[in-house]
């Protein structure tokens, strides 16, 4: 299964031996593009950025689950071939950041350092059902200036305009009842909902691992135990934004990606 895949900066074979490849893995409702941003503030670097399965550009058929989209990122990874890799992901696609780094850990190619944003998993079920059905019982708009309104209110309320402004105008498609969407399969976002609430997974031991918490999150994506289930090579830092971390604390995104890069 092939995903369709952006990508940012250099190319491959301009980069100078040895250095790490970022692969950027987005947030449930998102899309690879949304990385252009970070990606224009760290012009040096190679970023190759997926559309999961269900969104974007990449196909829309089942399944959806956090298997398919982890061997689409292998298959990712395989056709990019990179000697090292530093794995950046937010949301949804940080719990497919630790579970890609396990999969990686026997391959050719070395994971540098994994850098989850806000990662969401071993979410409370009940919550996630809550969650899933207010969302498919809401899930088009009647049109850009309805979408900007809900965006604002689910935690873009301080994202830069200029950036909701470029996910209006790229992401949001017209449908079928004659209304607008994300460009996101329902039934894939219903599903991944379900995927974050399995049991979280720590990071591999011997990769260096940053987890960033959103403090204004509430209740918070990451738990407690969490934390405490993580292993010595794991650094928790905290930033106080909403969850939209790369749009919120693009400065500390960009310098977390160069400390792992070296």
């Amino acid at each position: 299964m092939t995903l369709f895949t952006h990508t940012f900066g250099p190319a491959r074979n301009d980069l100078p031996a040895g250095t790490p490849t970022v692969l950027a893995i987005h947030g449930l409702t998102g899309h690879g593009n949304r990385w252009r941003f970070l990606a224009a503030d760290l012009p040096e670097v190679r970023f190759l950025a997926p559309d999961l399965r269900g969104h974007g550009q990449s196909p829309w058929t089942p399944p959806w689950s956090f298997d398919t989209n982890l061997d689409g990122l292998e298959d990712v990874v395989a056709t990019e071939n990179p000697s090292e890799l530093v794995i950046v992901g937010h949301s949804f696609g940080g719990a497919l950041a630790m579970r890609l780094a396990h999969r990686l850990a026997s391959s050719a190619v070395r994971v540098r350092a994994v850098i989850a944003l806000d990662p969401a998993q071993g979410l409370d079920p009940q919550r996630a059902l809550e969650v899933a059905t207010l969302g498919l019982e809401h899930w088009d708009y009647a049109d850009a200036d309805a979408a900007r309104s809900a965006k604002r209110a689910e935690g873009w309320a301080l994202v830069p305009d200029h950036i909701l402004d470029y996910e209006i105008a790229t992401h949001l498609v017209p449908n079928a009842a004659g209304r607008v969407q994300w460009r996101v399969s329902a039934p894939a976002a219903a599903t991944a909902w379900s995927e974050m609430a399995r049991p979280a997974v720590t990071p591999p031991a011997g990769i260096p691992t940053t987890i960033v918490v959103a403090d204004r999150v509430d209740p918070p994506f990451i738990s407690e135990q969490f934390i405490a289930d993580c292993g010595p090579d794991v650094t928790v830092l905290h930033a106080d934004c909403e969850h939209m971390v790369p749009f919120l604390e693009p400065e500390l995104v960009a310098g977390l990606i160069r400390k792992a890069i070296g």
